[in-house]
């Protein structure tokens, strides 16, 4: 990570992510009565807990619909869950207007076209390593770790001991 991207994280207090290739490797395992099932990486867990207790808004705008995906991310802290939704820069939008957020300080974390004009917005896109090349190309910061593998960590880990709050009296703890 580039000394100018680690300047950018001192700025972070809105983490927005995508679910689908972000949290989840963006497979979907079918029960036989259609429900979908996905799978999250646990460290990721663990980093948006520690950031959610540390006080930074955990932000999800997704596509899909899971329940479980949102109580999942509810229960890790995540402050607003969007879920089902066609036009992220709408949601963006009216987020950062009712929550007087300034852009520059959301680091928002994208893998596929959906994320694309949101991730152009934000003052800090980053990706997986696993993302769409055009998410690439508009990235400040390309995790080396794929989408479900950590990468959600990464970044979260990153920002964290970049502002002096990763390992302290709260990161001994769930």
């Amino acid at each position: 990570m580039s000394a100018n991207v680690k300047q950018l994280l001192k700025n972070v207090s809105t983490f927005m992510f995508d679910v689908d290739g972000v949290f989840t490797d963006g497979s979907v395992f079918l029960f036989e009565n259609g429900q979908p099932v996905r799978r999250m990486n646990i460290k990721d867990g663990y980093a948006i807990q520690l950031a959610a207790k540390k006080g930074y808004r955990i932000v999800i705008i997704s596509g899909g619909r899971s329940e479980a995906v949102k109580t999942r991310l509810k229960g890790l802290g995540a402050t607003d869950v969007f879920l089902g939704i066609a036009d992220k820069m709408e949601t963006y939008n009216n987020y950062i207007t009712e929550n007087n957020i300034d852009p520059s300080t959301i680091l928002y974390m994208g893998d596929d076209i959906p994320d694309y004009s949101v991730m152009k917005k934000v003052g800090v896109p980053v990706c997986p390593s696993n993302a769409a090349t055009e998410i690439k190309e508009i990235s400040i910061y390309i995790s080396p770790i794929a989408g479900g593998q950590g990468c959600v960590r990464d970044v979260v880990e990153q920002t964290l001991r970049v502002q002096g709050k990763w390992m302290d009296g709260d990161a001994h703890r769930w």
